[in-house]
């Protein structure tokens, strides 16, 4: 039983009746009281404050019945916008969105320095142009969340950073002085779990995502909320070790799975065969297509050693929804099933594998939920990303 003062119970009203909001997209007042349970004069208490504050807007839902029509809820999506920014090792995504999550803008800046000092400056140089372009709505800039492809604590410093080699940089801090606007730092794999759990599978209560970029990184939703361990560096998935004395990794150790499983092992493994350093993603699905015996070799090696590692991961964490986010795996026609196909040990148990259909926007989307949600102050958000789903 939730106990408190008036003020504590009243925020919480206020969060789950701002949640089954944007979870309906359109709903009525009569309607918000059988759904939350809350009683008729706390609703219109409620909303009252939340329409002086311009959070939410009023409309009139047609129907064909006789008698007065309903008077409808929903969010005001244009009251602010909400920056999601994909920190990655050659390049920088911004993806500004509305409050319903749907983006404005996705803007893509290559970076060809790892200095610290150099890529704080041009964040803030970036940041300060979607403060300007937000400034005409009732809360312009509600805030922003980095993505960064390393090892952030639960305090958001960033622990480590193996492509631009930083240790112990706050980034959170020295962005919020160099903007005023609150600044969120967290790891990019768990942001991609955000996203799937946000955008689309919103009933999941254990969620595992796992990225397959430039390394391997593991997201995991239970209940909701990221799971992270005690320091925060939960999910480490890619150094766990797959191939005892194999091939170095830049952690220390050798034979971790990133090594064998990630993209840029493959695309590195497959330039190597084919004496070629400038591989695309075009290039690859071409020859996949044409089933090139290089290619198609590399391939199979890489999706058994992606699946030793998925195997283990069935094995710790007994996933309700398991999703891979790659862009290689959605080149490949016959990925999921090949897979499986691995994966059918009499003791891993899990209930879908699915390739994500997000693939490289999945950190900056859930960045921009993170936001959402921490401006909001909601524990549950469920939006939706029609225009994604059709680009999938």
């Amino acid at each position: 039983m939730v106990t408190g003062d008036a003020s504590f119970i009243k925020k919480i009203n206020k969060s789950l009746i701002i949640s089954k909001i944007i979870e309906h997209g359109m709903i009525s007042r009569a309607d918000l009281a059988k759904i939350t349970g809350l009683n008729k004069a706390t609703i219109s208490v409620q909303a009252a404050e939340l329409l002086a504050d311009e959070l939410i807007i009023e409309s009139q839902q047609e129907h064909k019945n006789l008698g007065r029509r309903p008077i409808m809820l929903s969010l005001n999506h244009q009251a602010g916008f909400a920056l999601g920014i994909d920190l990655d090792k050659k390049n920088i995504t911004f993806t500004l969105s509305d409050l319903n999550g749907h983006p404005v803008s996705i803007d893509v800046m290559e970076i060809q320095t790892s200095d610290y000092t150099d890529i704080l400056d041009l964040l803030i140089n970036q940041i300060e142009i979607y403060q300007e372009r937000s400034s005409n709505t009732r809360y312009g800039l509600v805030g922003a969340v980095v993505g960064i492809h390393g090892i952030v604590n639960n305090d958001e410093m960033i622990y480590f950073v193996p492509y631009h080699k930083w240790h112990n940089k706050n980034l959170k801090e020295d962005l919020q002085n160099g903007t005023g606007i609150n600044i969120y730092v967290e790891n990019n794999a768990n942001l991609c779990s955000v996203a799937e759990r946000v955008y689309k599978h919103h009933q999941s209560e254990n969620l595992l995502s796992v990225s397959l970029y430039s390394g391997i990184g593991l997201g995991i939703m239970v209940k909701g909320e990221l799971l992270k361990g005690y320091h925060g560096y939960a999910g480490e998935i890619g150094h766990m070790i797959v191939v005892p004395d194999g091939e170095p990794c830049g952690c220390g150790n050798l034979g971790c799975w990133e090594q064998y499983a990630s993209e840029y092992s493959f695309v590195t493994h497959l330039s190597a065969k084919k004496n070629n350093t400038l591989l695309t993603y075009s290039d690859i699905s071409k020859w996949l297509l044409e089933a090139e015996p290089l290619t198609c070799m590399q391939m199979e090696h890489y999706i058994k050693h992606l699946s030793i590692g998925l195997n283990n991961i069935i094995n710790l964490y007994n996933p309700e929804i398991l999703v891979l986010n790659s862009e290689l795996l959605r080149l490949y026609p016959n990925a999921l099933k090949e897979i499986k196909a691995h994966i059918t040990s009499t003791v891993g148990h899990y209930s879908e594998l699915l390739i994500s259909e997000f693939g490289k926007k999945a950190c900056s989307m859930g960045a921009c939920a993170l936001a959402i949600k921490n401006f909001l102050d909601i524990s549950d958000l469920r939006l939706t990303d029609s225009e994604g789903q059709r680009e999938a």
